[in-house]
């Protein structure tokens, strides 16, 4: 997990073709040697996880600099089971900096790819009592904030998804990283996160009364 921590400190840095980098073609190329390392990582952790739960498909990793060429080690990967692109899925994601990091799993969508429904999907979230170790991803006016998971929360927040005071709102666990934690550690720590996000993902398959 070394290379995803060293990775970490990158975050924003601007990265050119080494080609073109002049006195910095050392530098770059060092960039893009971390990068995909970091990002081979990330993938064989993800990897690891789906080969416990091979019934839903993983998705490609994201990639380790952005459009705009800044470096981006806060990976993602969407895990796909059944229905569109444009649904609800599960996805791991890497948070943090490289003194407090770890994976997180949500119950999330891919944004560019979402349509008219997937909003009223992804609301679904909060038709599901709350249970301990997981809690709330709220977006609204552009910004998110983390909420704690409580029935009281969760009843203000489908009533503010009603009225679109709040846009959207995702369920996450965190499996926090540490320098003793092995791979074999942390998937398991993905697994059990998994077991309690299950039922928030199911509530977005469930079709409305006719």
């Amino acid at each position: 997990m070394k290379e995803i921590k060293d990775y970490l400190a990158y975050q924003g840095e601007q990265y050119r073709n080494p080609e073109k980098a002049g006195a910095e073609k050392d530098k770059m190329l060092d960039l893009r040697q971390k990068g995909q390392e970091a990002r081979k990582a990330f993938t064989r952790l993800a990897e690891c996880f789906q080969a416990r739960h091979s019934d839903w498909n993983l998705h490609p990793t994201s990639q380790w600099m952005n459009q705009a060429q800044r470096l981006r080690p806060h990976f993602w990967v969407y895990l796909q089971r059944e229905g569109h692109v444009t649904e609800p899925m599960m996805a791991l994601r890497l948070y943090g900096n490289q003194n407090n990091w770890g994976i997180s799993i949500e119950v999330s969508f891919v944004e560019r790819k979402k349509d008219e429904q997937t909003l009223g999907k992804q609301a679904k979230v909060l038709e599901v009592p709350v249970v301990e170790g997981i809690y709330f991803l709220v977006y609204s006016d552009g910004e998110s904030q983390k909420m704690k998971a409580n029935e009281e929360n969760r009843r203000t927040l489908r009533e503010k998804v009603r009225s679109q005071e709040v846009r959207k709102v995702l369920v996450k666990a965190d499996v926090p990283v540490t320098a003793n934690s092995s791979e074999e550690e942390i998937v398991e720590g993905l697994l059990k996160s998994y077991a309690k996000i299950l039922p928030y993902y199911l509530a977005t398959r469930k079709l409305d009364n006719p």
